[in-house]
């Protein structure tokens, strides 16, 4: 995809998503009697500073991440330190998951800095070649601002959707003359939060790609790498994934991994369907493979593209 064209696709879908959120935040305030400038500014500000700066905290505590040591793994360190200052960002700290799954993610806030996390699955499934293009692709999220972007959008749709819940509860706890309005306002705002969510799984997918993008200008070699890597997280997470505890963790914070955990299974038969075995034959034999309806129906319900999309994706930047 073109960068110019990604960037405004990127623009408008976040455009839509806070433009809509604003209106029905109106609508809210204004069923209550307390709708006006301030109020509504106050209460959108506040809410998502709050979120933000201690999310990160959440996700320590869900991953079970520790900052790395400089001595622990210095050659980790060393790449960290190198591919930040190429992508023209403060180095972030680098942080270790201690979780099976493979997979990486960028987080932080004021309050929390820059982070950027490795789990123990992926440095034992990856070489160190691809864990040097997927940190590139973490730290592109970094440079292009995904963290703060996310977490706020992210946020919107469980707003409208537990408002909606509360409404519908309220309203059926009435008599029916009185609650019945106050039900189907609550439906529609649940039917709201689940629109704007996908805008929001739109948005996730084309900051993906961006984040790719990234990985493949500043790394050696980047766009080879990154696609080897996210094939063995695919592979790898495939039969991790069945463990319902460790999926559900995973699934609370699933936009910021470079890789959707809940597509490990999906994405893994697209890539066995493939013919997949092995690096230069696995990029070739997904170039040549056609997206189903399937693959297509599926992928608008995610957070990242269908795994043959982002190769393909991949291999272009390659042959530019």
């Amino acid at each position: 995809m073109d960068v110019w064209k990604l960037r405004l696709s990127m623009a408008a879908t976040l455009a839509i998503i806070i433009g809509l959120s604003t209106l029905i935040f109106t609508v809210i305030l204004s069923l209550f009697s307390t709708f006006n400038l301030v109020t509504l500014g106050v209460f959108v500000v506040a809410f998502n500073i709050g979120q933000w700066l201690i999310s990160p905290y959440i996700i320590d505590a869900l991953y079970h991440t520790r900052q790395l040591g400089e001595n622990e793994n210095p050659k980790l360190h060393e790449m960290v330190e190198e591919l930040s200052r190429k992508s023209g960002i403060k180095t972030p700290k680098l942080m270790l998951a201690q979780i099976p799954m493979p997979n990486a993610f960028a987080y932080g806030s004021p309050l929390a800095g820059s982070r950027v996390a490795v789990t123990d699955g992926i440095l034992k499934t990856l070489d160190a070649g691809e864990v040097e293009a997927v940190i590139g692709h973490e730290l592109g999220h970094l440079k292009h601002r995904d963290v703060q972007i996310m977490m706020f959008a992210s946020l919107l749709p469980a707003v409208f959707y537990y408002l909606g819940y509360s409404l519908m509860l309220s309203g059926y706890g009435r008599q029916r003359s009185e609650g019945s309005n106050g039900a189907l306002i609550g439906i529609g705002f649940m039917a709201f939060s689940w629109t704007l969510n996908m805008f929001i799984l739109y948005l996730s997918r084309l900051r993906e790609y961006y984040a790719d993008r990234h990985s493949a200008q500043t790394v050696d070699n980047g766009s080879q790498k990154l696609s080897s890597g996210l094939a063995k997280i695919v592979q790898a997470s495939k039969n991790m994934g069945r463990n319902r505890k460790d999926k559900k963790n995973l699934n609370a914070f699933r936009a910021l991994f470079i890789a959707d955990p809940d597509r490990a299974e999906i994405d893994s038969v697209a890539l066995s369907a493939a013919g997949v075995a092995g690096e230069e034959r696995l990029v070739q034999e997904i170039l040549s493979r056609k997206l189903t309806t399937a693959d297509k129906i599926t992928e608008v319900f995610s957070t990242h593209p269908n795994i043959i999309k982002r190769l393909k994706a991949l291999q272009d930047l390659r042959q530019q």
